[in-house]
């Protein structure tokens, strides 16, 4: 495998420096993640919490590399080359403010409660069904979406890279890729669980920042030096306003101009700007405070003060990433937007020849028809066509429908014109009850947006064999994070409580729990590599998206339980198992049948349901006697708090509050 990888890399990148970087970087990581874990697989606390000895520096890094990965390159920079632009960078900015509010509130409560896992808090808390439940839950969305999405991302960045080639007559495709990741993060992780993540992490957390920078230099510098004639916006209008004396950043100001924004609509399906006010932070908190392969990082913290110094690191460097993303990502549409529409069309292709088919001979199906706001925007007429199909096809009058539709507050006529089609085509399927929808239509593949420029703008001589491994590293990075997660809940939350030899001495039990946390690593990443490629299909609306929509399924249960939990002292036991198996019932009856209501304000509206349930319940079944979490005197010098980082928080709010206020569109109407 390393020498299809060397050979296809030699030809794709035809300079010696930049495979000499790559393979470097990779031997690199390797090294050092073997190097510094060789003695961690002795007992269960040193193999899926590295001893509790993780350093501040340490734990800051790996946060970052296991949160920021093809997920962001790929998935952020493509919404940002949407219309979406630099809006996205609330995941980002509030994220910010969420590592803040886990360093003091949250941190605290989960090291006071010696804890291997997140699920397990809630034994403390509630009872040990509703552990098993979240354990089950999160266990699923780990292997299922969190490995599969980020893997399939990484993938399709490589597969794009290489553009169909092959050695020795293996395909670099998707699929091949899919393996290598899957693979690289596996072994390690077998190896050194967490220790070695973190000091893996060490090297690609803050190689992925230099990466980034490098590809926003080469990006504005190819923007810069190109021929306005080439250049492309989200308008007309602002192409029309270039001139040749323009320098890189003012083209790019000029461009990006209705981008350049915080906030978007409250009609806005993706972000709207009701969203920022309440239902962006559900997710936020619960990914940092509450998802076990991001806090499994300070689980391991040598100290409250250590990891409180970790998480206000991240939320720095939380701060800076937009403009390494995101503003990368926009500038890939301004130079390539032929090469994404292209992209789009050719997966595209045979829905679009299903549509033809069916227009000239209508027949007995009943299967409509379904496009994004890129399809609408770049094929106005066809999205119209198909508009009247849809229509006459399940007997639904249009101007009915779009009556109905604006009259619920769906259709808005502040909308602009792809907007407006996208809605009449939700009018129309609202009113076609149980009609089903084939593949979705797509106008630009605003997920290549990111791959493109590592292919087309940054440059060889060392400078693309460090991206790419830079990248690799970073998607390799999220995974085994993910790898890790999964296995601990399994071994710790699972086989240990149900499944494991109570007959066996502790020595043995410590033993066989690494072990099985070893062979669940093989058995979930062979899982992930198998279901990856699935998410190619348009229909999931990009990997960034996708990933947050699914997350709704458990994240506002989850919050809700821990919430509850932390400061609704006699709420009774019994509800956080209840909090739990509600939420995807809420959630997905939601999804059902307000499909109008964007994945956001649907997490927010499960969260409120789930919280007015705890307050009914504390009435009429509360605790007999408050919720008091024990404290072990032996630990009051482990458990003090940092000084230092709670300044540092303090300055990450106030950054955070100048970035919005610069980047607020104040004209811009929001309802």
């Amino acid at each position: 495998m390393t020498n299809f990888l060397f050979a296809q890399a030699a030809s794709a990148f035809g300079n010696g420096a930049d495979v000499l970087v790559f393979f470097a970087f990779l031997a690199a990581v390797a090294f050092v993640a073997f190097g510094m874990s060789r003695n961690s697989g002795g007992d269960s606390e040193s193999y899926f919490l590295a001893g509790r000895g993780l350093k501040w520096w340490l734990i800051g890094f790996s946060l970052i590399a296991a949160n920021i990965s093809a997920e962001q390159f790929v998935g952020m920079s493509g919404q940002a080359a949407d219309y979406i632009g630099l809006a996205v960078a609330s995941y980002e900015w509030i994220a910010a403010l969420s590592l803040v509010i886990v360093a003091f509130f949250f941190l605290p409560r989960f090291l006071k409660a010696g804890i291997y896992t997140i699920p397990e808090y809630l034994e403390t808390r509630y009872n040990k069904s509703a552990r098993s439940i979240m354990s089950i839950m999160m266990m699923i969305m780990l292997v299922a979406v969190n490995i599969t999405v980020v893997t399939f991302a990484g993938a399709k960045a490589y597969a794009v890279f290489f553009d169909g080639a092959s050695v020795g007559g293996v395909a670099l495709d998707l699929t091949f890729f899919c393996w290598v990741i899957g693979i690289f993060a596996a072994l390690y992780i077998f190896a050194g669980g967490l220790k070695a993540c973190a000091w893996a992490d060490l090297l690609q957390g803050s190689a992925l920042i230099l990466a980034g920078a490098v590809v926003l230099f080469f990006s504005l510098k190819a923007l810069g030096s190109a021929d306005i004639g080439s250049l492309a916006a989200g308008s007309a209008d602002a192409v029309s306003k270039l001139t040749a004396d323009m320098g890189a950043w003012e083209r790019f100001s000029t461009l990006n101009a209705d981008k350049l924004r915080m906030n978007l609509p409250s009609w806005d399906l993706v972000l709207p700007v009701t969203a920022l006010i309440f239902a962006i932070w559900i997710p936020n908190l619960y990914y940092w405070g509450l998802n076990q392969y991001i806090i499994q990082r300070t689980l391991g913290a040598k100290s409250l003060g250590e990891g409180q110094k970790g998480l206000v690191f991240a939320a720095f460097m939380k701060l800076l990433i937009p403009f390494i993303v995101i503003f990368p990502g926009m500038i890939a549409l301004n130079l390539f937007s032929g090469d994404m529409k292209a992209n789009a069309e050719k997966a595209s292709a045979t829905e679009m020849a299903r549509f033809e088919e069916v227009k000239a001979n209508p027949t007995s199906d009943a299967t409509l028809f379904s496009f994004n706001r890129s399809f609408a925007l770049t094929y106005p007429e066809k999205a119209d066509e198909i508009l009247a199909f849809n229509a006459a096809a399940s007997g639904v009058n249009l101007d009915e429908a779009v009556a109905a539709a604006k009259e619920a507050g769906k259709i808005n006529d502040g909308m602009k014109d792809e907007e407006m089609r996208v809605a009449k085509l939700a009018a129309i399927q609202a009113k076609a009850t149980g009609a089903k929808t084939g593949p979705m239509l797509n106008g630009c593949d605003y997920d290549a947006a990111f791959p493109l420029l590592m292919a087309k703008v940054v440059p060889t001589g060392g400078f693309k064999g460090f991206m790419l491994a830079a990248l690799l590293g970073a998607i390799v990075s999220s995974v085994a994070a993910m790898l890790n997660a999964a296995s601990t809940i399994f071994s710790m939350d699972i086989y240990n409580e149900y499944l494991v030899n109570k007959n066996l001495d502790e020595a043995a039990r410590q033993k066989k729990l690494v072990l099985v946390g070893r062979i669940a690593v093989v058995a979930f990443v062979l899982v992930g590599c198998v279901v990856a490629p699935m998410w190619a299909n348009p229909k999931f609306g990009g990997v960034f998206k996708a990933i947050q929509e699914f997350q709704g399924y458990i994240s506002p249960g989850i919050f809700a339980a821990f919430v509850v939990g932390f400061w609704m002292k006699k709420a009774p036991n019994s509800y956080g198992a209840i909090a739990l198996i509600a939420c995807p019932i809420l959630y997905g009856a939601l999804a059902t049948f307000v499909p109008s209501l964007d994945f956001l304000n649907r997490m927010a509206v499960t969260f409120g349901v789930l919280i007015a349930l705890a307050v009914v319940m504390s009435i009429v079944c509360p605790r007999k006697e408050a919720f008091v979490q024990a404290t072990d005197e032996s630990k009051a010098e482990f458990l003090k708090e940092s000084k230092g980082a709670k300044i540092g928080g303090w300055v990450v709010v106030a950054l955070t509050v100048v970035l919005y206020l610069i980047y607020w569109d104040y004209d811009l109407p929001m309802f």
